[in-house]
């Protein structure tokens, strides 16, 4: 059945893809394009709902697989849904739990993390080390063990969806299997199929009125994307999602990005996976994404990096920099200059590196409010670029840097 989802495009911009829409879901509308931040164990870290409420976020993307191993979808039902359980108002979307199987299988295997899938040469000073998966995938669903006490478990596209019906959240994911940039194409293309299987067993077993996603995988390769498109397109799905390995490198993502997008309906609103670095971001809206989530700006958050605006801020030092350097010990500005949140109107960076340089849990939180609402900031400018004329978006792009080099 189709969920309850309204999406209406507002406006255009001249010369490319970007849009501004309305997205209307069972818990409240949000504009678009907008970026969730991660909630992923029903809570952004570091940060309450009331942070999140007074930050401007629009909406939350919680974790399925943490939160079917604890504390387990009948305690959150027992509550009423996720809304309840964690005193969230707005919004929700959850996950399928494919990644978090990919991070068990593929992941380990290839000694690739979340980044470094979509990225892998930006990664090569990695200490990470081949391991043994810990994860069998099946016709049937994904066997894996518990990360929390190594109990077995089997998740089919049936049980994720029920999981997820549980969990209450406006919108869901069907089950994909995400394949690595290292997968060959026989393997990547055998996985899209099983993808494809799997996302007509979801549609199947929905029930309620949240509104379902179905997943574009087909890794680097243009014919399994164009096919994945079509394919995925065609199903009485709600929303788009854009999935897997994005490539060896940001030239990679931009094709699949450009392959993929001009199969998808118009009408229908389209997620970028795990993407929300800021140039990512603008180059996402530039063809026509809408909804982006990461769990960027929170984890970096947590060993220092403070991100600013143009002109403190260039894709050469990816708009952030590291309050814990010795440099910033007697900084008595902001974080961030043109930033009017709370953290900047009230604390300078000398004192946020003192927090860091004592180990005072304070100072995660003081940098991991500020970035999220950098993004959440950063977003709503995109929109009121792309609703200022034709050319507004593409004038904030190049005032940003992005693109030029």
């Amino acid at each position: 059945m189709m969920g309850n989802l309204r999406f209406t495009i507002k406006n255009r911009s001249r010369g490319c893809r970007a849009r501004t829409g309305m997205l209307k879901l069972k818990h409240g509308s949000i504009k678009t394009p907008e970026l969730m931040p991660v909630a992923t164990k029903a809570t952004v870290k570091a940060l309450s709902s009331e942070d999140l409420e007074e930050i401007g976020a629009q909406l939350l993307i919680c974790n399925t697989y943490h939160l079917m191993l604890r504390p387990g979808p009948q305690i959150i039902e027992d509550f009423g849904g996720l809304h309840n359980f964690m005193n969230w108002k707005k919004p929700l979307l959850t996950d399928s739990g494919g990644f978090q199987a990919f991070s068990l299988g593929l992941g380990i295997e290839h000694a690739t993390g979340k980044m470094s899938l979509y990225f892998p040469e930006s990664n090569n000073k990695s200490s990470k080390k081949p391991q043994k998966s810990i994860v069998k995938m099946t016709e049937r669903g994904i066997y894996f063990h518990s990360v929390y006490d190594n109990t077995k478990h089997l998740l089919t596209p049936e049980s994720s969806i029920e999981i997820q019906e549980k969990l209450g959240a406006d919108m869901i994911l069907a089950l994909d299997e995400c394949t690595s940039p290292l997968s060959s194409k026989e393997y990547t293309e055998e996985a899209m199929e099983r993808t494809h299987r799997w996302a007509v067993r979801c549609v199947e077993a929905h029930r309620t009125d949240q509104a379902l996603a179905g997943i574009v995988q087909g890794g680097l390769w243009k014919d399994l994307r164009e096919r994945s498109a079509r394919f995925i397109s065609a199903l009485p799905v709600d929303s788009i999602a854009i999935g897997g390995s994005l490539g060896k490198s940001k030239k990679d993502m931009h094709e699949i990005l450009d392959w993929t997008i001009p199969l998808l309906p118009e009408e229908k609103p389209r997620h970028l996976l795990g993407i929300g670095v800021v140039e990512d971001i603008f180059e996402g809206v530039e063809r026509g994404i809408d909804l982006f989530d990461c769990v960027s700006p929170t984890r970096v958050a947590r060993v220092g990096h403070a991100y600013t605006r143009p002109l403190l801020g260039t894709i050469y030092n990816k708009f952030k920099f590291n309050v814990t350097l010795a440099e910033y010990r007697n900084d008595k500005r902001p974080l961030d200059p043109k930033c009017r949140c709370k953290i900047c109107r009230n604390y300078s960076r000398a004192y946020i590196h003192h927090l860091f340089r004592t180990g005072e849990l304070l100072a995660y939180y003081l940098v991991s409010y500020h970035n999220v609402y950098f993004f959440i900031s950063m977003m709503k400018d995109i929109r009121k670029a792309i609703d200022s004329g034709p050319s507004g978006f593409m004038k904030m792009k190049k005032e940003w840097g992005i693109g030029q080099n």
